[in-house]
């Protein structure tokens, strides 16, 4: 099956894989500590300094993969360990400086924080006293200074991260969305997701086992630009064999939002998605005035598991995407009742190989339920589309004046001009990652990631409306 963008993808992987091999087996017990040496088997390191400390670094990544800490909150938490080669980052005056005689630099600093060496006239930085204004390196003719943020800084658009006193990342629990950015662009690896594999794999068994209930999987709309070595068929029969009861697209729930989402528009007149959940708590923490007129629908996720609860309650749901997001929403009050498990691609992918499952030499299983315009949630524009076409079925006179952004940093742009009475939008659909959820932290792959592909899913659906589609819902 399909691998990764990153070794530190694959090293996540081969964690994540060795777990749900002990947890499936029984054996976890008695192999949790020759897992490190597994991974990492010497006598060479291949990552760190030596293969102590390599091994040190997988045994916390365990931790991780069985639930983490339980008194942080947080979804993402940070390996200290892991979380040492990056410099403290800020201004530093590099080897272009010329040791010139104008000193811009220091006359720009407000603060006396630049200082010149006695022998070669270079200019440093006294970091004590420097508040990284960066109006030095604005003076300097030479661009002899430079910003260097870490990149767990430069991901981060809320400003979550800080370094503490041993120069260890911090993740303000307070400000942090969970969006996942950190996640991925950490080089070493250093900032991860909590994994609830371990919870899964219990339901899965003790559902095999007691024939108690049956266990329902709800699949992400952007799993179609994954596993690019199979087919999506193969991909739903190897969830079979893992010992889902059934396996449901989340974008039935996303038909069903769009039809919701767009009698609220119009009621109501001005509206912000609330689909993506590192969306809606931007909008909580960074713009709460526009709380209000955040759509009050459930997610899609939320929304199917919801009606699957209703007409089987004795059923478990786990969900599976590409998004760290999803793993916080599902504490949420409204949603805690409906989803026992949120996991993602990457996960999946340990799942499946943990169980030695072959999934090339797998029959296809179908997965045709939702519309069209369900199935495109899964890219930026997606949303606003299904919005549209659930206007034009319901006979709405309404006139829909949206726009779509996705990243971060659109989606302030965005709600700032939210707030402006002379705004010329009716509508804000808002995704967390670049491209939509095609661009999730947690996708196996986002060298290969293309709307293309979500598009080309959609258009393989049977149902021909929005409304056809929810009519004909799996009883």
């Amino acid at each position: 099956m399909n691998r990764f963008d990153t070794r530190v993808q694959e090293l996540k992987y081969k964690v994540l894989r060795e777990i749900a091999r002990g947890l499936f087996n029984d054996t976890l017990l008695e192999d949790y500590g020759s897992i490190p040496e597994k991974i990492v088997p010497g006598p060479k390191p291949s990552f760190r300094c030596c293969i102590y400390k390599e091994r040190a670094i997988v045994n916390e990544r365990m931790k991780l993969a069985l639930g983490g800490n339980k008194a942080i909150s947080n979804i993402i938490e940070v390996i200290r360990v892991a979380c040492d080669e990056c410099p403290l980052g800020g201004y530093e005056v590099t080897s272009r400086c010329r040791g010139c005689i104008a000193h811009r630099c220091s006359s720009a600093c407000h603060r006396s924080a630049i200082h010149f060496d006695e022998r070669t006239r270079a200019a440093f930085i006294d970091k004590s006293l420097c508040i990284n204004c960066g109006m030095c390196a604005k003076a300097c003719q030479y661009n002899a200074i430079q910003n260097y943020i870490r990149p767990c800084v430069q991901a981060c658009k809320v400003k979550a991260i800080s370094m503490d006193e041993d120069k260890c990342a911090v993740v303000d629990d307070e400000k942090c969305v969970q969006c996942g950015a950190c996640v991925y662009q950490c080089p070493f690896g250093a900032i991860m997701d909590k994994s609830f594999i371990k919870d899964a794999i219990g339901i899965l068994k003790d559902s095999e086992y007691s024939k108690k209930y049956p266990v329902y999987a709800i699949v992400a709309p952007s799993i179609a630009s994954q596993f690019k070595s199979v087919t999506l068929g193969q991909v739903v029969t190897a969830m079979h064999h893992l010992g889902f009861h059934e396996v449901v697209e989340a974008a039935l729930g996303a038909d069903m939002v769009s039809y919701a989402e767009a009698k609220e528009l119009a009621e109501k007149g001005f509206l912000t998605s609330s689909c993506c959940p590192t969306f809606v708590s931007f909008i909580k923490k960074n713009f709460p005035a526009l709380a209000d007129n955040i759509s009050h629908n459930l997610s899609p996720m939320a929304t199917i598991a919801k009606w699957i609860r209703e007409h089987h309650p004795e059923s478990k749901i786990i969900f599976v995407g590409p998004c760290i997001a999803k793993k916080k929403e599902i504490q949420d009050e409204r949603v805690k009742p409906y989803v026992d498990v949120a996991l993602t691609f990457e996960e999946l992918q340990a799942l499946i190989d943990a169980k030695e499952i072959d999934v090339q030499s797998l029959e296809e299983t179908a997965l045709d339920s939702a519309s069209y315009y369900g199935r495109i949630f899964a890219r930026s524009g997606g949303l606003t589309d299904a919005v549209k076409e659930a206007l034009k079925e319901q006979g709405s006179t309404f006139e829909a004046k949206p726009i779509f952004v996705d990243g971060l940093d659109n989606c302030r742009l965005a709600l700032m001009k939210a707030k402006s009475p002379n705004r010329d939008f009716n509508f804000i659909e808002g995704m967390g990652c670049v491209g939509g959820c095609i661009g999730g932290p947690c996708c196996l792959t986002h060298e290969t990631r293309d709307k293309g592909d979500v598009d080309k899913y959609g258009k393989l659906a049977k149902a021909q409306s929005i409304e056809e589609a929810i009519e004909n819902l799996p009883k």
